[in-house]
């Protein structure tokens, strides 16, 4: 991605607007890195926050002679992929931007759509690009299969936790770059991930 002044880069399944719902919760959090390095044990507590909310207005039923509960399975799953998206975006901020990161969670009969937005510096966006682009064009069995492998060898920057909500969660994903005209060297990162439910 070049400095260009409003650059935008789409990749997979990112729509511009998300549809309206009747449940809907923004988080945002503070821009300051002393604040969020506080905060960072609580981000947790924010993501199984969401997911107790989301789970209490799932409108979904349960099977009938089912021993899976499926509030409870939506609960779990909401958690670690707000998790997973909250923690992701605050680690890969650019705390010169001085903008707050947001978590959006919108709920659907059968989908819940989750909106993540923080600020990058432009490395670090073209690194996360790269991965993109490599996760697009790879078999997801065989790419995860390797990540994983090289994060047991010890050699990270695995995204384990994107491969890992596409693969145990079967969430889909779409994402948008954008260069900040006023910030050549920070990039805003839109993340959104599609749980099907």
């Amino acid at each position: 991605m070049t400095q260009t002044t409003n650059v935008i880069q789409t990749f997979g399944d990112f729509i511009q607007q998300v549809p309206s719902s009747q449940e809907y919760l923004t988080l945002n959090f503070a821009p300051s890195a002393a604040a969020r390095k506080r905060r960072w044990t609580n981000y947790g507590l924010s993501a199984d926050f969401l997911g107790d909310y989301f789970a209490a207005f799932f409108p979904g039923d349960d099977l009938p002679n089912s021993k899976i509960n499926q509030r409870d399975t939506v609960k779990a799953a909401v958690s670690y992929v707000a998790n997973e998206l909250i923690e992701n975006a605050v680690k890969y901020n650019d705390d010169s931007a001085s903008l707050p990161i947001s978590i959006s969670l919108h709920l659907y009969e059968h989908q819940i759509i989750f909106h993540a937005v923080n600020f990058a510096n432009l490395a670090i966006a073209q690194k996360y690009q790269a991965f993109i682009e490599v996760l697009l064009a790879a078999d997801l069995d065989e790419f995860y299969m390797t990540q994983l492998e090289k994060t047991a060898m010890g050699s990270g920057g695995s995204c384990m936790g994107v491969l890992t909500m596409m693969n145990d969660y079967s969430a889909k994903f779409g994402w948008q770059f954008q260069a900040i005209e006023s910030m050549p060297n920070v990039v805003k990162v839109d993340v959104m991930a599609y749980l099907d439910v």
